[in-house]
Parts: structure tokens; sequence; C-alpha cells
């Protein structure tokens, strides 16, 4: 584009994967901008997981509830004087925010009816437009699964101009003093010691916004038991304050294996943050930790079913992802073959030898 922008308000995702998976467009439009003023327009919890990323020049928290909620935003935004903004958010209430707010350039994706509150709208992709999903007649006007990393990368593309997009950076998250602090605090409670961290952590994550997409406890459990006893691993059960009674179900179906249940012990995203950094291995549905292992390089196996993979696809060279039927053809999208691609299909072994694999991988590396 001819004129840059010099103050720049990105509408960050609402969901923690999500967020993570930005970090790469992120990247790419501050080192092509580097003099404007970055902003992060988010939701609360969203901040604690982007905290100290020098991509980001403020972040801006904004709970998005209520009727009044679009024009408190709006009135929060107008002061700051923003000349653009990036929606990688794909609401109708948050373009609206962002005129309201008066930012002159727009940028997103045309979906939910917001045409016409975007200045510049970017088409997202149908499958009959994109291969190899338009040789299957399986509802052909759906989007198409384009990885989010790569949805968000598009927006920065537009802004900035596809010349100064030399690759693709990888996910990036920082470690503030605060989240190292919340860290040590837990491992205290929890009585993890130095001789803990040195033998090794892995983390469990059995939970996850959709239930259909959590594998069963007690596989998790299983998971457990051979971590410890194979690798003599103290292992994490990670969950949200709503999962703890999950987190307790996994950690007895694991027997006499140390496990250590993190809802109970005050788990925060910062204080994740910093624990993931440590950990030799995360076994984990796809949800938001799997990215912060990503982001962290930390070693990972990633369990899909029924949503498709290619939703999510990430660079983390050191992670196996176990697919509930890997026979799908791969012009078929398994979100649109629930009983087929039911994540209840993975078999423990399958797991097990896909923790050996980049366990291994990363002795060698």
């Amino acid at each position: 584009m001819s004129k840059r922008p010099h103050r720049v308000l990105i509408v960050l995702p609402n969901w923690v994967g999500d967020a993570v998976m930005a970090t790469p467009a992120l990247q790419v439009m501050r080192d092509a901008l580097p003099g404007a003023f970055i902003a992060g327009l988010c939701t609360p919890g969203i901040d604690d997981v982007l905290s100290g990323l020098a991509c980001l020049d403020e972040l801006i928290p904004i709970r998005a509830s209520g009727v009044m909620a679009t024009k408190h935003a709006a009135q929060l935004l107008r002061p700051r004087r923003f000349d653009c903004a990036v929606l990688m958010t794909n609401s109708f209430s948050t373009a609206l925010t962002t005129r309201i707010a008066g930012i002159p350039q727009r940028i997103g994706f045309d979906r939910d009816g917001r045409g016409l509150l975007l200045t510049e709208h970017l088409k997202p992709q149908r499958r009959r437009d994109v291969s190899p999903f338009n040789t299957s007649e399986t509802d052909p006007g759906a989007w198409a699964p384009v990885p989010a990393v790569t949805y968000y990368l598009e927006l920065a593309h537009h802004l900035i101009g596809p010349a100064e997009l030399a690759g693709t950076p990888r996910l990036a998250l920082h470690l503030t003093d605060d989240d190292r602090k919340q860290a040590a605090q837990i491992f205290e409670r929890a009585g993890i010691n130095d001789e803990d961290c040195s033998r090794g952590l892995a983390m469990l994550n059995p939970g996850g916004n959709n239930e259909a997409k959590r594998w069963p406890a007690e596989r998790f459990g299983a998971i457990a038991n051979h971590l410890a006893k194979t690798h003599g691993w103290t292992v994490l059960i990670n969950g949200s304050p709503g999962e703890a009674a999950l987190a307790r179900e996994v950690a007895q179906a694991a027997g006499d294996a140390p496990c250590i249940c993190l809802p109970e012990h005050g788990i925060t995203l910062g204080a994740l943050k910093a624990i993931v950094a440590q950990c030799k291995l995360m076994v984990t549905n796809d949800t938001g930790p799997r990215h912060i292992a990503a982001a962290f390089g930390a070693p990972t196996v990633s369990l899909f079913g029924p949503t498709d993979h290619r939703w999510t696809t990430i660079p983390h060279e050191a992670e196996a992802i176990v697919l509930a039927d890997p026979t799908l053809p791969a012009c078929e999208v398994a979100n649109d073959h629930a009983e087929r691609c039911a994540i209840e299909r993975i078999e423990v072994p399958r797991v097990i030898e896909a923790c050996e694999g980049v366990i291994g991988a990363a002795k060698q590396g």
C-alpha cells in the first residue's frame, strides 16, 4: 500500500489458540511498520497470553458483553485516533465497533454480513474454489479449512504489501517476570521441587471448549501412567477452573503415577506459559495450550477428532498429530464426518507410539 498507517489497531482473536496463531502476522506487521504505534484490542485473558510481545505497543482488554458493549468499546477507542484497523475476528460487532470509533481504514474478511462496514474486505475461500476440497460433493459452499496462521497472514499481506512478506515467522510468546513468579508459586503450592524439574515434567491437557474434541479421561490416565513409569516424569494435568473435576478424573485413572492437577493450585494463563516452557512433552486435545507449547518449542502430541486438523496447521516441527481417522480422503473435511472421525476412535497405543516418537526426536535434536 502507498500510504503507511501511523496508528494501527489489531482486533485480536478471542480464543487462546487463535491469538497465538496470530503472532506470525503480528510480527510481520511490526517488521514492516517499525515506526508505527500498534495496539491489540482483545478480550480479558488474551492480554495475559500475549503480554510482553515486542510487536505490540499496547494491549487493550475489553469485556464485550451486553447491548452497550459495542458503543462502550468505540468510545474507548475513538480518543486514541487510530488510522487503521485490522480485524482478525469475523464478527459483525467488531466491525461495527471500529466503524463507530471513526477509524478510517478498516481491513477484514467479508463475513457475518459486515462487508459494508469494512473499507477493504478480503474474500474468504469456499471449498468449491480450493484443492483438494473442490473434488468433494460434501458441502462445497462451506468455508475451506484454511489454517488460521495463513488466514491472519493474509490480512498482514493486504496491509503491508506482498513484497515485504519474506517467509513465515514462527509462533512466538514472551515470558514476563510475573509469568515466572506465578509459575514458581504454583510449583511451591504443588510441592514440585528442582529435582522433579530436573527429572522431567510432562503436561496433559484433557479439556477443551468443545466436549466432542475431548479424548476420554481414562485414556489420558493411561498416558500419564506410561510417561511416569517409562520416563520417571512428573505429570501435570492442566485445565481451567471449570475443568478441575476432569483433571482429577485423569489423575485417578493414572493409578499410582505421580500426577498434579494444576486447576487445584490456581493455574493462570501467565503461569501456564512459564510451566509449558519447562515441559519435556505435552499431550493435548485441539485446544489453546497446544499452541502455547508450539510457541515455546515443547514437544507435542496433538489429538484431533472430529474437527479437521487443517484449520489449525501450525509451524511446529516437534509435533506429532494423531487423527481419529487417518484414512479420511484429503478432499473431505473431518467436521462433516463426526461419527467416522470421533475422537474416541483414537486408541491408547497410537498415542504412546506418537509420544515415544517425539521424545526420541527431541533427544536426538
